[in-house]
Formats: C-alpha cells, structure tokens, sequence
C-alpha cells in the first residue's frame, strides 16, 4: 500500500528537526531557526487536495489569500475586510518603527488594523500604511519594466498555456530585485521579499502541473498555506485553459522551523495522517479574474485540531 503522501510534510519536519543546522533570524534575534538546504514534496492532484490532516488549516484565509495576488493587489485592506489577518504584521511593522520615531500617532497593532478596516479604501491612511509595495501579486500581473511598460506574467501565462501547452518556458517569476533589500530605491523595497520566488507550468498527457521554487520555507506554519494556495491555484488555471489537474511539485531553498515552533511540530508528529479531502471548483467559471471564495467547496475534511504558533516577522529593509 503507497503511503500517505502526508508523509512526505511530517518527513520534512522529522529531517529538519534531526539534521538542520541552527541559523540566527535577519532582524528577529529573540528567535533563531533550524534549517536544511534543498528538498521536494510531490502531490498528485488527481488523488486529492494536500491540505494537512494533522492540524486543521485556514482554507478561508488560502483562498482570499490566493484570490488576492492573482487581483495584482498590494494592499491589505482586501483581506482585512474579508476578516484574514496573514499580513497584518508586515503593514504594522512599517506603521510600527514610524510611530517609534514620533511621526505617526501610537497605535497598537489590533487599532492599526481596524483602522483600516473602518475607513475607505481610498483614504489617505489606508492608501499609505495598508500597501506592501511590489509584492507577489503586483508581479504577477503589473510587472514594470525599464520601458515603462506593465507586464501581466499570469495572463502570458495562461494565453501560452491554451495556444503553445508544450512550451518548456511558461514560468512567472516575483524575484524583482529593483524592489528587494539594498538593490531597491530607498523606500521602494518590499515588505517581504518573494518567498515563493517563481512558479513553473507543464503540460503532460492532458494534465497541468505546476512546480513552485520557494526560496525560504516557515515549514511549521507556511508551508501548509504555500502548498495549499498553490494546488488550489494549479487547479483553478487547470479549470482555465481546459486541462485536468496533474502535480503540485514544492521545490525548497532553505527550509526551517522557527525555535518557537519545536514544540508545535512535536506534538503534530504523534499524528496519524487521515485521507486527504477534495477541492471542487464551479466549472462554470472559465476566466481566472472571475473567481470569487463562494466557488470553492472542500469535501471531507476531517482534520485533528489546529495547532498554533506565532508568527516572527522577519525580512524587509
């Protein structure tokens, strides 16, 4: 009997745990990591959707996650209305080291957010301290270039995925280092340089798949959102161009566990993986601008409990 493929996550963290090495956090010194270079999970998308069994995840977050980079969005007042807060410590932390210097009015991280939620999303306050910069979705859809002009990488993407499928070059990259750490303009660097870094499509026998390169993994809390987001996203453009779903290959860079989440990973290891649920999207939907979270149903989840862990804000320049 084939095992789980589960396995291959909780195997992961086994070997991070047995053989990382420990590395001090850019920015963060009150936490340091545990980390291995280079590994790969696989998933046939066609068995079921890899959302983790052993802890329960946010699916509701991933997908307005999702929906938010592939709008070419920036801002988090999207997702701060749909009630997700995955970024809301990267806005702040900006807000944070200005109130600090006495130029913006002191307001804790929860009066910062529902701020931002209370007030339009043209005002001024929102417009400023609610933006990332250049990040995932804005290079996807609105890469700039040294002409001027604004690239849409996913819809390329996708036009080459319906009229050339057997093309080997079909990839989107958000590694734009005219906005990552010293190489930007000041005050033009990201929140967050790209993790996941760029995302390769393949078309074989009739069937999508797409392989990510993720530069720097949080695999305790991250990695069950990264690859989550990225198979539902491999089968909406699956949906898109008319191929069946076939492979969400998860290539790492460096790959951890942050010290504050040891715990968490050994407690999640005494768990049993149970069979993975299934992802149904509405087939009516034929245009990757076009979805909404209403169009998503997840069958037979029957996950153990979440486990939590704090999230460290790190990265940024």
């Amino acid at each position: 009997m084939k095992k789980h493929e589960e396995y291959q996550y909780l195997d992961l963290l086994k070997d991070i745990m047995k053989n990382g090495v420990n590395k001090p956090v850019f920015n963060n010194p009150g936490v340091h990591i545990k980390s291995v270079f280079g590994r790969q999970l696989r998933f046939d998308l066609s068995k079921g959707f890899p959302l983790l069994t052993t802890k329960k995840v946010f699916l509701r977050g991933i997908i307005h996650e999702l929906l938010w980079f592939i709008k070419g969005d920036s801002n988090i007042k999207y997702l701060v209305d749909c009630d997700v807060h995955i970024w809301d410590e990267w806005a702040y932390k900006a807000y944070k080291v200005q109130s600090a210097k006495g130029k913006v009015k002191s307001l804790t991280q929860e009066e910062f957010i529902q701020k931002i939620k209370q007030l339009p999303t043209s005002d001024p306050f929102v417009k400023n301290w609610g933006d990332l910069g250049n990040v995932y979705g804005v290079q996807w859809r609105k890469w700039k270039t040294s002409d001027g002009r604004i690239i849409d990488q996913l819809a390329w993407a996708i036009n080459e995925l319906k009229t050339t499928p057997f093309r080997k070059s079909i990839v989107v990259s958000a590694w734009n280092p005219e906005f990552i750490y010293e190489m930007a303009s000041p005050g033009k660097s990201m929140a967050l340089p790209p993790c996941h870094t760029l995302f390769q499509f393949n078309v074989k026998a009739g069937r999508l798949s797409l392989q990510l390169y993720q530069r720097s993994a949080d695999t305790f809390l991250g990695v069950p959102f990264n690859k989550a987001s990225s198979a539902l996203f491999t089968q909406m453009v699956a949906q898109v161009v008319g191929f069946k779903p076939g492979e969400f290959v998860h290539t790492f860079g460096d790959v951890h566990i942050y010290s504050n989440h040891m715990s968490q990973v050994k407690e999640q290891l005494k768990r049993v993986p149970r069979k993975f649920p299934k992802m149904k999207i509405n087939p009516k939907i034929k245009n990757i601008d076009d979805f909404k979270l209403e169009d998503f149903t997840l069958e037979n989840y029957n996950p153990y409990p979440p486990i939590k862990g704090e999230v460290t804000v790190v990265g940024g320049f």
